[in-house]
């Protein structure tokens, strides 16, 4: 199915088909979304940011003494 098919089918959804589509779709999303993060952290791409989070922990902690 091409993108400009899904469209017009969603565009043919009546609203309580529509807001059950939203509901899948936004789940959806975020379900990718977390895999994707999950991934980028056991392959160490967000180690940098992390490294970086413990420096400015660090830092605000130096300034408190």
């Amino acid at each position: 199915m091409s993108i400009q098919e899904l469209e017009s089918e969603v565009s043919r959804l009546s609203q309580p088909d529509l807001a059950a589509f939203s509901q899948w779709f936004e789940d959806f999303v975020a379900d990718a979304w977390d895999e994707q993060m999950e991934t980028d952290i056991a392959n160490g791409k967000l180690d940098h940011l992390a490294r970086q989070a413990d420096e400015h922990f660090i830092y605000g902690q130096l300034l408190k003494r």
